[in-house]
């Protein structure tokens, strides 16, 4: 099973967390036996179906917590558990605090209600499909060039978390997948609020290998990091960017032709490039729709 065979259960599940989301229950919506979905599911998806929408729930409550007034009780409810005991028990497990705990808290270094919703969301939209950015098709379409537009713009700094890793050109879409879920649920275990949509840095790239790093935007200046997670900041400035669809594994050109547009603009690249992922592959998920963005730094 492909992101396409994937995308109707993801959708199902994420605007139906209320409801009876048991196996039975999602392989009857797919038109699957119980345990054939149960196996493709957990290949493609890297978690099994109750992983899933548990992981789903519990994202959902704590986003909830933290940006609304709802009682733990009707938060609980409004997520699919049955009972405030198995809600915090649940919660507990994944936040390492409680339900009443983690609203007390807040978020780390305040949110305004603005980048409250905001963060809010992006837990609802990213939150399905985080594991699955960058998920190579294996197939290509046959003479689908692009023709880029290239701009030249001035960004903001932005606050981020990154994992940084060196790996072969071959690992990067494992790597890019395997990241992106640990960094989100430390932004939710601790208070982070999100504040934009996951990204990937190239600092440095080889014939064989790549220095990389995948990563979310934060809203606060100072957000905390843990082991490999660590704060760092997208840097503000003129930048060269373009948008690039179709595969994740065609980007490349993408990056060519800002490369060959910087010299004959007479300008000059000054610093690691990043491409920010602005469709999901569980909403769009023919590969031919993804869109992504390319932004290259340049010298002031």
């Amino acid at each position: 099973m492909m992101i396409r065979g994937l995308q109707p259960i993801l959708a199902f599940a994420t605007a139906h967390l209320d409801e009876d989301l048991s196996l039975a229950a999602l392989a009857a919506q797919a038109g699957l036996s119980p345990f054939h979905l149960h196996r493709v599911f957990s290949a493609a998806a890297g978690e099994t179906p109750k992983q899933f929408t548990l992981r789903l729930r519990l994202g959902r409550a704590a986003a909830m917590l933290l940006a609304g007034d709802e009682s733990v009780l009707n938060v609980a409810l409004s997520c699919g558990f049955q009972s405030h005991e198995a809600f915090c028990r649940a919660f507990r497990s994944r936040f390492g605090m409680t339900p009443s705990a983690y609203r007390e808290r807040g978020f780390v270094g305040g949110a305004d209600r603005t980048q409250a919703k905001t963060h809010a969301e992006l837990v609802d939209k990213v939150g399905p499909c985080i594991g699955l950015f960058h998920t190579n098709e294996d197939r290509r379409s046959p003479g689908n060039e692009m023709a880029y537009s290239i701009t030249k713009k001035e960004l903001a700094p932005q606050s981020v978390l990154i994992v940084r890793r060196r790996v072969r050109r071959s690992d990067i879409a494992a790597t890019i997948a395997e990241a992106l879920p640990h960094i989100f649920l430390h932004a939710q275990q601790n208070g982070i609020a999100l504040a934009g949509l996951p990204f990937t840095r190239y600092v440095e790239i080889g014939p064989g290998m790549v220095t990389m790093e995948p990563g979310m935007r934060v809203s606060s200046a100072n957000p905390s990091g843990q082991g490999e997670i660590v704060a760092d900041t997208l840097p503000g400035g003129p930048v060269a960017t373009t948008t690039h669809m179709g595969p994740y594994d065609t980007l490349t050109e993408a990056y060519a032709a800002i490369e060959q547009w910087i010299a004959a603009e007479g300008l000059v690249a000054a610093g690691a490039p990043w491409e920010a992922y602005v469709t999901d592959p569980g909403d769009y998920p023919d590969p031919k729709d993804w869109k992504t963005e390319v932004f290259w730094p340049l010298a002031s």
